[in-house]
Formats: C-alpha cells, structure tokens, sequence
C-alpha cells in the first residue's frame, strides 16, 4: 500500500524555526533576496533551488528544510518584493491615492521585470501582500462601496498595470533584439500599413490615421487607462 501523500501546506504558515536544534544558517528573507538577486539579473527562468544554493553556498537539499518547493519559492520572493511597496497616510482622496499606488506598482515591477509572471492570487496572501490589500482598502475609505467592490477595483488596477508592465517590457526586450535600430523597424512597418491604408479597404483606419494626431504619449496612454477604471467606481448621483 502506497505511503500517504502529504498536503502541502501555505509557507507563511509553517514556523520558520522550530525553537529546537542549533539557529538555522539562513532565513527565508535570505532566500528570497538571493534569488530576487537572480531574477533581476538573468531572468525568473534562471531561478532554481540549485541556483539559490550555490548564491547562499549551502548544499540544495538542505534548502529544501527552508523551502519544501519552488512554489514556495516563488512566494518568498513575491513578497520580498511587495515589501518595497510604500505605505503612506492616506490622503482622504480615494482616486489621487490609487493612481499613486498603480504607477509606484509600475515603478517596482520595472525594478523586478520577472514579478509580471508571478501576479497571481496564488501568490496574494503573503505578509506584505496583504500589508498591501490592507493600504489599499484605507486608501478607499472614502469610497462608499463594498469591500467586494472595492477589491475588484484593486485587482482591476493590478490587471491593467500588469498588462501595461509587460507589454512595456516585451516590446523593450524585442528593441535589444532587433539587428538594426528601432527607428528602422517603425519606418518599415509604417511604410507597409501606409500601403495597406491606401487600398481603401480599411476606410476607418485611414480616417483614424487623417486625424494625425501626432506621436504617442505612452504616459498619458497609461494616466487614461487608470482613470477610466476609476470613473466606473465614482458614486452615482
């Protein structure tokens, strides 16, 4: 008969030390920022308990009397990194609150371009995930919503920020690829859809191209986003 498999148990809910034996030689603060400290330099993929081993100098089994699993793993540098959130006072102002809240989650997902991959509900429950759900919530206090209602307009800001993150560090990493400048790449693409434009079979588009509205603003882009989620939650009437 075949041993029972153990359920696996949420990290943050196993002690990190027992209180019995010699002080362990690492703490999970440690871990995570050896392999953020990975991340950041060769990408989320180059991130295995070996690696992380070898960055700490310890043996890779024994950091599995830390870490059970690379899920775990994962956990511990999720949360490292949301410990970099800053939490203010809130201002009273709900809206001015929760854009300051999207572009700093912009900035920190810049500073760890791997953290896009993990934004999952899988890894929200951490300590300083939900130091940050908490900040959040005050910072809407003056929203007169349910917190069901204001959790989905968290999760709305983290999706588009997210979305926007990735997109922003897809097309910089396909810039660094690219065998000959940027500017070669847009004048030839530029170049084919005028063509395309001119055919008059896409007469929508060329009227959207007449408007020339001049060079985008990805900034401004991002500040509409953002507000148009927001404007769905202002109160009515």
């Amino acid at each position: 008969m075949a041993g029972r498999v153990a359920e696996p148990q949420v990290i943050w809910a196993r002690p990190e030390r027992t209180g019995r034996g010699p002080r362990p030689a690492h703490t999970r603060a440690d871990i995570a920022a050896a392999a953020v400290r990975i991340a950041d330099a060769e990408g989320l993929d180059a991130v295995s308990m070996r690696r992380v081993a070898a960055e700490l100098g310890c043996g890779t089994m024994s950091l599995y009397n830390y870490v059970p699993r690379k899920e775990d793993l994962y956990e511990l540098m999720v949360d490292a990194a949301g410990g970099e959130h800053e939490l203010w006072e809130p201002s009273g102002d709900w809206r001015a609150d929760m854009l300051r809240v999207a572009h700093q989650t912009r900035a920190l997902m810049h500073r760890h371009p791997w953290l896009p991959r993990l934004m999952s509900p899988v890894y929200g429950f951490s300590p300083n995930s939900l130091r940050y759900l908490e900040h959040c919530l005050a910072c809407l206090d003056p929203l007169p919503a349910p917190y069901g209602t204001k959790l989905e307009l968290i999760a709305m800001l983290n999706g588009i920020v997210t979305t926007y993150v990735t997109n922003e560090l897809a097309t910089a990493e396909r810039t660094r690829s690219l065998p000959w400048s940027q500017e070669r790449e847009d004048a030839i693409r530029i170049a084919y859809l005028g063509g395309r434009i001119a055919t008059g079979a896409y007469p929508r588009m060329a009227a959207a191209f007449a408007e020339d509205a001049g060079p985008i603003d990805l900034e401004a882009v991002f500040d509409r986003a953002l507000g148009r989620v927001l404007d769905g939650f202002e109160p009515r009437g």
